[in-house]
């Protein structure tokens, strides 16, 4: 469905300005949007994987870990598929959030994925200049991830930053000089970005960011001694149909969560780089981006 399209369908939950705004700078952000009782939940039950974490010794299929982490200071960077790992998080994402999804995918929504991402007091935390689409390619660019902050998040804790415009400029290649996959932009693209045009979203908790899949984004380092939560769910169009192998895949992949099942799919010239055949396993942003899982992805095509 094309922006105007979408547009003529009656608001949800963003404003008509708030989706205006997407659709014209690639993002928004929506301070507060979150319930009271909602977002309390979804702190209690991120508190209780946080202390799980506790014992875990290594990344696997639950957690992402980084260095450092032991039992009395967990350094947790991701808690992966949070759909799959408590019910909660998947109201969640069926509930408000594919609410403010159809506000900009139209009436028939699907679910992609879902993740919960830590910021430490550690340099090794920042998320470097990247897109998105490109580890998961569609056939449109109406995908998008919409993130909710579960703590008060300023420029003390890395909060997310969005270059505007930037989902209707080009993609980036996102493998390094060795032909692994690095899930971000080479040092020479990422020096090429204006920085004073990045715009940081922030708010208390409860508050939300939404970005497309095209758009431009990062986050600089943490300087709170506090774990900043950014849970993240990501939908698309019903008629932006998937190509390539799902980089980690759950119960709830794929499935509608507002309107029906589209049989046709709609399809944007504009090219997209093809990732690695994820249908051997995927670790993490920050693993690609550290370049730990380097040897895992090389030459995978």
């Amino acid at each position: 469905m094309t922006p105007e399209e979408i547009l003529s369908y009656p608001a949800r939950i963003l404003t008509q300005a708030q989706r205006e705004h997407y659709f014209e700078h690639g993002y928004v952000g929506v301070e507060s949007l979150i319930p009271t009782a909602t977002l309390e939940e979804l702190i209690r039950v991120t508190d209780e994987f946080v202390d799980k974490s506790r014992a875990v010794t290594q990344s696997g299929e639950t957690f992402d870990i980084g260095p450092g982490h032991s039992s009395d200071k967990p350094v947790l960077r991701r808690l992966k598929s949070p759909d799959d790992q408590h019910e909660v998080y998947w109201n969640f994402a069926t509930g408000i959030m594919a609410d403010v999804a159809a506000d900009l995918a139209g009436p028939n929504v699907v679910f992609h994925h879902s993740k919960l991402n830590f910021k430490w007091f550690d340099e090794s935390d920042t998320v470097k200049w990247h897109q998105d689409i490109q580890f998961f390619p569609h056939t449109n660019y109406n995908v998008f991830t919409i993130g909710t902050y579960l703590a008060d998040t300023d420029m003390k804790n890395g909060p997310l930053a969005i270059l505007p415009g930037s989902h209707n400029g080009p993609l980036y290649d996102q493998y390094d000089k060795d032909g692994a996959w690095a899930g971000c932009l080479n040092n020479e693209d990422s020096a090429a970005v204006d920085m004073s045009k990045a715009d940081y979203l922030m708010g208390p908790a409860g508050s939300i960011t939404i970005h497309n899949c095209r758009a431009l984004h990062f986050s600089p380092s943490s300087k709170s001694p506090e774990p900043r939560p950014l849970l993240l769910n990501c939908y698309s169009s019903g008629d932006a149909k998937a190509y390539t192998a799902h980089p980690q895949p759950t119960s709830h992949t794929y499935e509608v969560v507002r309107g029906e099942a589209v049989r046709w799919a709609a399809h944007d010239p504009r090219p997209c780089q093809i990732p690695p055949d994820w249908s051997g396993g995927y670790t993490s942003i920050f693993a690609a981006q550290s370049g730990e899982d380097k040897a895992h992805t090389a030459g995978m095509m």
